[in-house]
């Protein structure tokens, strides 16, 4: 009786312990996720504020008086705004773009290389 005793306990015992440690695993799974769906909020957040300065350039940019802010493209990757044209502008009006495009709050720096000047 005692030998069943001891091998009962035993069991017992190895039974909790890898019920544990198969649990520990599921946690960690489970966890993995959450981690992974933190990163990608960040970056749905990043572009959602890369289009949102797309969109309040692209529309400042129309709304100026003598700029043709519909033929200037707008592209914004990580808070860099790139301004380019097919068509030329004057120098003033390149200025006057990147001047707009900098005022936009998020906007972490300008680039209008691709701006055709007269």
């Amino acid at each position: 009786m005692k030998k069943f005793a001891i091998a009962t306990a035993t069991a017992t015992a190895l039974t909790l312990t890898l019920a544990n440690a198969a649990f520990a695993q599921t946690t960690q799974n489970t966890q993995s996720p959450m981690v992974l769906a933190a990163g990608e909020v960040t970056e749905a957040k990043e572009a959602t504020s890369d289009t949102w300065i797309t969109t309040k350039v692209k529309a400042d940019l129309v709304t100026e008086k003598g700029i043709p802010g519909t033929d200037i493209k707008v592209e914004t990757n990580k808070g860099v705004v790139s301004l380019s044209s097919t068509t030329a502008v004057t120098e003033s009006q390149k200025e006057t773009a990147v001047r707009i495009a900098k005022n936009i709050k998020g906007v972490q720096a300008v680039s209008a290389d691709g701006l055709k000047a007269e």
